[in-house]
């Protein structure tokens, strides 16, 4: 250990997340014991070892309360500039019983505004980044005023993610300096987001995840660039107004009114059933436009700015009510100048569906298209291999195809579909591929 440089050991001591782990360091060796107190970034979470251990009767008096150790390690540590705290959530979703729901405990409610108050003040002037995931079963009946308190004392916070928690926003003062809020799994009593929208002004970065307890929210932010938000099919109206906005993902359900104005947008990804008022203005700097309903046919023809993008990506989620499946061959009127285009499961199977009663003869193609990508459902693979075929005849200067297949299809078909493919058109570059539900895609030969 004396062989690494000082830096170097701190460095590492700021990566451990098990409060044990720096505890054993520092009764190790004298220099990783001084050194400790040097860290500039603290990770705390709650491991589901000791969770049950606190749990357990023959244990539990055995075990220091989780809030004692986060307050004496931050407390002891002067020089932080981040700090996380937390729970590993999915380990402990299924072992809590109802006493966490009926208030017996209050170990593990990390958004407590009097906890926080305990330590905050002893590293607020150098605090960057803060980022608390609360204990749901005990956070979600106690109404927080944390961000009254944070925004007291952290004047110079620019980081601030905030999970599991009901929180008020009574007491809110202005924090000019932050820049990037995550909210997560959220009850949030600002059902306009006026206070968001006031107090935190210099926002370049805003994640909304689940917040619930909106009704007509307005996000109205002169400075934000980057914005993922995910909506509860609560609200009427959703509204967006960001003159410096470059990228937005926004997954909604079926809000009366969708308006989204901001002309600096490059990347969109677009996911809702349907809307009522949808007021989309136009957008010049658009290249990326991903889009997922169950109404593309009807969606997919309100949006104006169809000649600036470059690359597509389309889908419908899983439903027994399909929407008219005239919606491909709108692409090739709104969208003209698409170098790329990406099928999800759904759309690939509408468009499948759609070939099989009227065909793709004497459709114009978009002869700028380089790339396709589709994810396949095989279930009959000679109407499958036609409906390729046809696209690739209708777009003739594709240069790479990229088919995945789904898992639960068997290898024969997935190989005589490859040899297929690569055997009348072996110009193509082609690329090759499974998904399934829920999983990432894996990519490989088939064989």
């Amino acid at each position: 250990m004396d062989v690494l440089p000082p830096h170097l050991i701190v460095e590492i001591l700021s990566r451990l997340n098990d409060p044990t782990d720096l505890v054993c360091c520092r009764l190790a060796s004298k220099t990783l014991n001084s050194l400790s107190y040097e860290v500039r970034r603290i990770s705390l979470l709650c491991s589901r070892n000791r969770y049950m251990k606190s749990r357990a009767p023959e244990t539990r008096t055995l075990i220091t309360p989780f809030k004692t150790i986060i307050n004496n390690f931050i407390r002891s540590s002067r020089l932080l500039d981040s700090v996380t705290i937390g729970v590993f959530e999915r380990s402990l979703v299924e072992m809590y019983d109802e006493n966490e729901l009926e208030g017996e405990f209050d170990d593990l409610y990390l958004t407590d505004e009097r906890f926080i108050g305990e330590w905050l003040p002893f590293v607020c002037r150098r605090l960057r980044s803060l980022s608390i995931s609360d204990f749901w079963s005990q956070s979600c009946w106690r109404r927080s005023e944390t961000l009254s308190v944070i925004s007291s004392h952290c004047h110079v916070l620019q980081e601030l993610k905030l999970k599991n928690a009901w929180l008020s926003v009574d007491g809110l003062k202005p924090m000019l300096m932050l820049t990037c809020l995550t909210l997560e799994f959220i009850r949030l009593d600002d059902e306009d987001l006026n206070k968001i929208n006031d107090c935190f002004p210099s926002l370049q970065v805003l994640n909304l995840v689940s917040v619930g307890g909106l009704k007509e929210p307005k996000i109205r932010l002169l400075h934000l660039k980057t914005c993922q938000w995910a909506v509860s099919n609560v609200p009427f109206s959703l509204t967006i107004l960001a003159p410096n906005l470059v990228t937005l993902k926004l997954k909604c359900v079926r809000p009366k009114s969708l308006i989204i104005q901001a002309p600096l947008l490059s990347f969109l990804h677009l996911s809702l059933i349907d809307a009522g008022v949808f007021d989309v203005k136009d957008f010049p700097s658009i290249r990326v436009f991903k889009l997922e309903s169950l109404n593309l046919s009807r969606l997919i023809v309100k949006f104006p700015f169809g000649k600036t993008v470059e690359h597509l990506t389309v889908n419908m989620p899983p439903s027994t009510k399909i929407s008219r499946p005239l919606y491909f061959y709108s692409l090739f009127d709104i969208f003209p100048n698409l170098s790329s285009l990406a099928l999800g499961p759904g759309a690939w199977s509408e468009l499948e569906l759609w070939y099989c009663r009227e065909g793709l003869e004497g459709r114009v193609g978009m002869k700028g298209l380089k790339e396709i990508k589709a994810h396949l459902v095989v279930y009959d693979i000679e109407a499958t291999l036609s409906c390729i075929f046809s696209l690739l005849d209708l777009c003739t200067n594709l240069v790479k195809v990229t088919l995945l297949i789904h898992r639960h299809v068997d290898s024969n078909t997935s190989s005589k579909l490859k040899l297929r493919c690569t055997g009348d058109y072996p110009k193509i570059r082609w690329k090759w591929g499974f998904w399934k539900e829920e999983s990432r895609d894996i990519w490989g030969l088939l064989l």
